[in-house]
C-alpha cells in the first residue's frame, strides 16, 4: 500500500488497495476504509491535501473534510513527516487541543513556531503505552494568521509588553516571536469595578477609567484587554453603580482616553459591602424603592437557588419579593445559536429574549 520511498499516496488509491494487493486482507466495505482514513486525519495521524486549480495546496489535519473534498480524485494522503500544512485551524490552538503543546498555562509565539517546525515528534499516551506522533511543517505565516484569526474568535488572548488583544482584530506589529499566548481571560463582574472590590482603585470619591483598568491588571498580574474591562464598566454605568463628573471627557471611549473619563459612586446610591461577597444596593431612583442583591451566579448556583426559593418566600413572608433575570453570552455568539437559546427561554417566559 504505502512503496518505500512514497511522501504520499492518492486517496482513492489507498481505499481500493485493499483489492489491489494480496497480501492484505480483503474488505468487502469501502465506506470502512474510507471512513477509517478520514478518522486518522482527525487525529492527526497523516494529512488530506488536495490540489487547487492554480496548483497549490489545500491541506487538512486534525479535521475532517466535506463531501465535496472526499470525493475529488485527486486527493492525496501525505505522512506527516513529509506534510506542509497550507492551511490550520484556528481551534486546534486552544489549550489542551494539540498534544505538547499547551505544557504551561501560556506559550510564547516562538514556542508555536518550533511546535511546526515539521521536527517535532510528540509522545502520546495510549492505553498503556506512549505512540509517537509527527507533527507537521507549517510556515510561520501559516501559523500567524491562525493565531490572528484564534484571537478574533476569543479562542486565544495575546500580552505582548503592555498590549494586550483578546476577541478583536490583532493590531499590525503585535504578532511577534515575543508575544505570549494565553487561555481567555475570566469575564470581569460590574461589581468587580466598584470601591467594595477594588479599593486600591478608589483613594478618594472619584477615580479614573484609568486607575480602575491600571488596578484590575494588577490583580491580574498581566495587562487585562480593554475590551473585558469596558464591558465591565459599560454595565456599570447602564445600571447607576457609577457616573461621570460633570468634568469627564465623554463615554465609551478607546484606552487612550481612560485618563480622561473621571467616575464616582451616584450620591442616591448607597452601598453596603456583605462577608459573602454579594453587595446591598439601595437606589431611591428605582421603581420598586427597594434593596437590590446581585451576583454573577453560574449554572449550579442558579440550581441551588432554585431550590431555595420556597425559603426564600416563607423568609421574606408579607414582604414582596421579586427575581430580575439577566442572561449574557459572548457577542460572537452565532445568529443560530441564539436562536436556539431564544427558542428555550420563551418557555420559560416570552420577555426573556436576546437581541
Amino acid at each position: 500500500m504505502w512503496r518505500e520511498g512514497d511522501t504520499f499516496r492518492r486517496f482513492k488509491d489507498l481505499v481500493t488497495a485493499f483489492a489491489q494487493f494480496p497480501n492484505l486482507p480483503k474488505m468487502l466495505n469501502r465506506q470502512a476504509i474510507l471512513e477509517t482514513l478520514v478518522d486518522g486525519c482527525r487525529h492527526g495521524l497523516f494529512v488530506l491535501r488536495q490540489t487547487r486549480p492554480d496548483k497549490t495546496y489545500r491541506t487538512f489535519w486534525h479535521q475532517e473534510p466535506d463531501e465535496t473534498v472526499l470525493k475529488d480524485p485527486a486527493l492525496e494522503v501525505v505522512l506527516p513527516e513529509h506534510a506542509q500544512l497550507s492551511d490550520l485551524a484556528p481551534e486546534l490552538l486552544s489549550p489542551n487541543r494539540l498534544p505538547g503543546l499547551w505544557e504551561n498555562n501560556e506559550i510564547s509565539l516562538q514556542a508555536l513556531y518550533s511546535y511546526f517546525c515539521g521536527k517535532q515528534v510528540i509522545q502520546v499516551q495510549k492505553n498503556g503505552y506512549t505512540e509517537p506522533l509527527v507533527i507537521p511543517k507549517a510556515e510561520s505565516s501559516v501559523v500567524d494568521l491562525a493565531v490572528q484569526e484564534a484571537i478574533r474568535k476569543g479562542l486565544l488572548w495575546l500580552v505582548f509588553g503592555s498590549a494586550s488583544i483578546f476577541a478583536e482584530d490583532v493590531p499590525a506589529g503585535l504578532i511577534a516571536p515575543e508575544a505570549m499566548l494565553l487561555p481567555p481571560p475570566a469575564k470581569i463582574s460590574t461589581l468587580d469595578v466598584l470601591p467594595e472590590r477594588l479599593p486600591e482603585a478608589w483613594s478618594s470619591e472619584t477615580t479614573t477609567v484609568l486607575t480602575i483598568a491600571a488596578a484590575l491588571s494588577s490583580r491580574y498580574g498581566k495587562p487585562l484587554p480593554w475590551k473585558l474591562v469596558k464591558t465591565a464598566l459599560d454595565g456599570a454605568f447602564k445600571v447607576r453603580y457609577l457616573e461621570k463628573t460633570i468634568d469627564s471627557k465623554p463615554w465609551p471611549c478607546d484606552y487612550g482616553d481612560a485618563q480622561w473619563i473621571i467616575v464616582r459612586i451616584p450620591e442616591d446610591v448607597i452601598s453596603h459591602p456583605k462577608p459573602d461577597g454579594m453587595t446591598d444596593i439601595y437606589i431611591p431612583g428605582t421603581p420598586s424603592g427597594g434593596r437590590i442583591a446581585e451576583a454573577e451566579m453560574h449554572p449550579d448556583q442558579l440550581q441551588d437557588l432554585a431550590d431555595l426559593l420556597g425559603d426564600l418566600l416563607n423568609a421574606a413572608g408579607e414582604y414582596d419579593i421579586k427575581f430580575h433575570l439577566r442572561v449574557e453570552v459572548d457577542e460572537n455568539i452565532p445568529e443560530e445559536v441564539v436562536q436556539k437559546l431564544n427558542s428555550l427561554l420563551s418557555g420559560v417566559n416570552n420577555s426573556i429574549k436576546f437581541k
